[in-house]
C-alpha cells in the first residue's frame, strides 16, 4: 500500500467541497509543499464534518453555502451550491440561504453591539430590523434557525448564539445535530482561512 502524498491529500479536499480541477491557492500550496501533516488533519476534518450523520448531504451543502457567502468566498459558494442543488435544493432554498447568511450578518452586528454597550435604552428600543423571512422559511423553521446559529457562531455574537441554539432546540432537535452543525461552520471556516 503506497502512502497518500500531500499533494494527493490537497487534491481530495478540494474534491470533497466540490473544488476538483481547481488550482491551490499559495498557502495551500505552501502546506503540500513543505509537506504539513496539518493538510491530513483538514482533509480528514471537512470529510467527517461534511458526512456528519445527523445533517443530510442537502443541508451540509447548504450549510457550505452559508460558510461561503458569509466568507466572501465566491468560487467556494458556486461549488456548494451546485453540490447543493445535486442533492436536491432548489434555487428557492438556496436563495434564502444566502438570504439567512445576510439577516445574520446585520442582526450578529447589531446584537453584539446591545450586549457590549448593555445600556438599557439599546437593549429596550426595538432592533427596527425587518426579519419576515423568518417567520416562514422555504427550508424549514428548524433549519432555518440551525443554520442562523451557525453563522452566529461564526461572527461570534453571544446573544444571537445563545437566542437560536435555544430556538433550534424548542424545534425538537437533539443537541448533538447542533454541535454537528457548528462543527461543520466552524470546519469550513479553516478551510477557508487557506482558500
Amino acid at each position: 500500500m503506497f502512502a497518500t502524498t500531500n499533494q494527493d491529500t490537497a487534491v481530495q479536499l478540494l474534491e470533497a467541497v466540490g473544488l476538483a480541477g481547481t488550482t491551490p491557492s499559495a498557502s495551500l500550496q505552501a502546506l503540500v509543499n513543505a509537506d504539513a501533516r496539518y493538510l491530513k488533519d483538514l482533509k480528514i476534518n471537512v470529510t467527517n464534518a461534511l458526512n456528519a450523520g445527523t445533517l443530510t448531504k442537502k443541508e451540509a451543502y447548504l450549510i457550505g453555502v452559508a460558510v461561503a457567502v458569509n466568507d466572501k468566498q465566491p468560487v467556494l459558494q458556486a461549488s456548494f451550491e451546485k453540490l447543493a442543488a445535486a442533492e436536491g435544493a432548489s434555487e428557492k432554498e438556496i436563495a434564502e440561504v444566502i438570504s439567512c447568511t445576510s439577516l445574520m450578518s446585520a442582526n450578529n452586528v447589531f446584537y453584539r453591539f446591545r450586549h457590549f454597550v448593555n445600556k438599557e435604552f439599546y437593549t429596550a428600543t426595538p432592533a427596527g430590523i425587518r426579519m419576515s423571512i423568518m417567520a416562514n422559511p422555504v427550508i424549514g423553521k428548524e433549519f432555518f434557525e440551525l443554520l442562523s446559529l451557525v453563522v452566529s457562531a461564526l461572527n461570534g455574537c453571544e446573544m444571537c448564539v445563545t437566542s437560536h441554539e435555544e430556538a433550534v432546540l424548542k424545534q425538537g432537535t437533539e443537541q448533538l445535530r447542533v454541535l454537528e452543525a457548528v462543527r461543520l461552520g466552524a470546519v469550513l471556516r479553516s478551510l477557508v482561512v487557506l482558500l
